[in-house]
């Protein structure tokens, strides 16, 4: 029986702008990013969508009460800062599957990448919007303040299997694998100094291309076992309600269904590698043969791609993607 799963991109896909079309004539995407404001405490829109920010603001963001700006101040760097990266994609992730869930297309099973997940789990109703906001918005804090000098993150493109996971663990210091993505590309995390030796040690090895990734700390590794600890004290007090759609772990690359063990590996998840590959693997396995991308950008839809090329894969970022993907369901 065909089998429909909605994806959600993690963070490095957010642009400014992005679910603005959805803002201006959806208006279930609009009470999104006016909860997910409330719940910041501060406007998500504003950061979202300004090509600049408030010069008077020291901070760069408004208050909730302006949601626009004036247009004048200082560049919008904010939209790239972790702390508010990734509340304002959840928020614009989130608007645009009120929309596609609004024109009545649903999922039998969902998963995110890294940021991506919570997404994944308020589509699945474990989160409110509001608690979707509130806990991403301490993520993201606790991961900038976790991030240590020196660290890095460095994309393994290769044309053949390597042993990266042995070739990490023999590198001096601390370096091991942050993503596996799709075949052909893994990423590594950890100190600089040993994600270079890595890199170079796995394009001995026949890797094609090791490519250095513009991030501000090396995510998706022990080196950011502190935040993922505070994360796990937050949660402790955290509802989260069984899902209502089959979820995916990052952590596990499998089906989670028990919300205890949800929250357990939502506070490993960001020091553990995003076994995203994995993740398609059983979800196909499982019958998925649809797959939607809701996000900015096709990231997901090309990592699909060279995972099976048989499913159908599309994505919704603009009413335009949404109007195509009705037509093609």
């Amino acid at each position: 029986m065909s089998k429909i799963a909605f994806i959600f991109p993690g963070q490095g896909a957010q642009r400014i702008g992005m679910a603005r079309e959805f803002y201006d004539t959806c208006e279930e995407s609009r009470a999104v990013f006016e909860t997910a404001s409330e719940a910041a405490g501060y406007s998500i829109e504003e950061i979202c969508f300004s090509e600049t920010l408030p010069a008077k603001d020291s901070d760069g963001v408004q208050s909730k009460d302006s949601a626009e700006g004036s247009g004048e101040g200082i560049p919008n760097t904010k939209i790239h800062q972790t702390r508010y990266t990734q509340p304002v994609l959840l928020t614009a992730s989130l608007a645009i599957l009120a929309a596609v869930q609004k024109a009545g297309i649903q999922a039998d099973m969902t998963a995110g990448l890294s940021l991506g997940e919570y997404c994944a789990l308020t589509a699945a109703g474990s989160f409110s919007v509001s608690d979707a906001v509130k806990i991403v918005c301490q993520r993201g804090i606790y991961m900038e303040e976790a991030v240590p000098t020196g660290g890095a993150m460095t994309a393994i493109l290769s044309r053949k299997p390597l042993p990266i996971e042995e070739i990490c663990a023999a590198t001096e210091g601390q370096v091991s694998v942050a993503n596996y993505n799709c075949p052909g590309q893994q990423v590594i995390s950890g100190e600089k100094e040993a994600v270079d030796r890595a890199a170079a040690k796995l394009l001995e090895a026949g890797a094609s291309r090791a490519v250095p990734l513009k991030v501000s700390g090396p995510f998706h590794s022990p080196m950011l076992a502190g935040a993922g600890e505070k994360l796990a004290a937050l949660l402790e007090h955290q509802e989260i309600r069984q899902p209502k759609l089959s979820f995916l772990s990052n952590v596990t690359g499998d089906f989670v269904s028990d919300s205890e063990e949800i929250r357990a590996l939502l506070g490993r998840q960001v020091s553990s590698s995003v076994r995203w590959q994995q993740s398609m693997e059983h979800m196909i396995a499982a019958g998925a043969d649809t797959f939607i991308e809701i996000g900015p950008g096709q990231t997901l839809t090309n990592f699909a791609k060279k995972i099976d090329r048989t499913v159908k894969v599309l994505h919704v970022e603009t009413p335009e993607d949404l109007e195509k993907l009705r037509q093609s369901l």
